[in-house]
């Protein structure tokens, strides 16, 4: 029988043990940021970066391993399992389609393996933790802004858009496409049409938008697109169908080629939402797990834990103090040959 010194020593030193199992398992943990498609460019210019640097900070001897499931789903699946088999204990999942996801989540689960979702929610399966903008918001606030353009600029009402969703299996385009609709059924404008883009893709964006043009023709006097790839597709096809002057078009996510867009006059809105925010923040989530610690939700959605980060619009008449002046990009990333003049004009330099 151990006397009370001995049991009090004896429990100590397990203390000790796994405190010293904890810390080294968070030096040698290895995590998982797995992204879902290339077209768009923020996941290789900002959201991986973002996320490698503040695991650096955090946890400089964790492992970051990196896959783009290039919008495959089947493809998503291998890297998921890939990632586990490797080792990780924390995965970071951008899901292609948020329905699948949800099997995903549960794999993960079910070998201890925290599963964050980041940017796109899962709505069928709790993740353990979920870190995002508000897309609901920013769905909202793109169509709001372009109807309140609309009114200032004397557009009669009864006039019509066009609405440029995202991708049907991305639940985070639904709640944009829910934002978006919240503005647009409480205008005083007419819907004309409404398409869901496969993948995100701008080439079937421009592609829906091309035979829209023709279809209506001048009774276009908006285009409420839901990123900047697809109001690029937009403004590609009002090009080539020789539109002058273009409707306003919205966008979001706040791309070099968004702004140069925005900078020239051709692309009306962006939503500012640096991703390095959430990609601290789900590293933040990550090491908390780590460390063997729940991480305090701000908010939930989907039965899940969540923090959500509110966004800024974007127009020509803000985009010098909400972009430059803020650090985001700078005028020798975007101000660039035939933007140089339209950048000096608005006092970018």
């Amino acid at each position: 029988m151990l006397t009370k010194s001995k049991s009090v020593a004896a429990a100590s030193a397990l203390l000790v043990g796994v405190m010293t199992t904890t810390a080294s398992a968070q030096e040698a943990a290895t995590v998982g940021f797995l992204m879902p498609d290339q077209a768009s460019t923020r996941y290789e210019e900002k959201d991986f970066p973002g996320f490698k640097a503040a695991m650096a900070e955090l946890c400089p001897d964790c492992t970051v391993i990196y896959q783009n499931a290039n919008a495959d789903v089947a493809l998503q699946q291998q890297q998921f399992n890939s990632v586990i088999a490797q080792g990780a204990k924390i995965v970071v999942l951008d899901p292609v389609d948020s329905s699948a996801a949800a099997a995903l989540v549960q794999i993960g689960q079910s070998q201890d393996v925290k599963v964050i979702a980041y940017d796109r929610p899962i709505p069928d399966f709790p993740a353990d933790y979920y870190v995002s903008f508000d897309n609901e918001g920013i769905g909202r606030a793109i169509a709001q802004s372009l109807v309140d353009h609309l009114a200032a600029t004397g557009v009669s009402a009864g006039e019509g858009v066009l609405q440029i969703n995202g991708s049907p299996t991305d639940a985070a385009a639904g709640l944009i496409r829910d934002g978006i609709d919240s503005a647009l059924d409480n205008s005083q404008y007419v819907t004309l049409s409404e398409f869901d883009t496969p993948d995100w893709a701008p080439p079937k964006a421009q592609e829906w938008a091309a035979g829209q043009i023709t279809r209506f023709g001048s009774d276009i006097t908006g285009i409420v697109a839901a990123n900047d790839g697809t109001a690029g597709g937009a403004i590609a096809a009002l090009k080539a169908a020789g539109v002058d002057p273009l409707p306003p078009v919205t966008g979001n996510d706040a791309t070099i080629a968004a702004l140069q867009l925005i900078i020239a006059g051709d692309q009306y809105n962006t939503i500012s939402k640096p991703s390095e925010i959430v990609a601290r923040a789900a590293a933040e989530v990550a090491v908390t797990f780590l460390k063997g610690e729940i991480p305090e939700p701000k908010t939930t959605l989907y039965n899940t834990p969540s923090e959500l980060f509110v966004p800024a619009v974007v127009t020509r008449e803000n985009i010098k103090a909400e972009i430059f002046d803020a650090g985001i990009q700078t005028a020798e990333e975007v101000c660039t040959g035939e933007y140089v003049s339209a950048c000096a004009a608005l006092g970018i330099e």
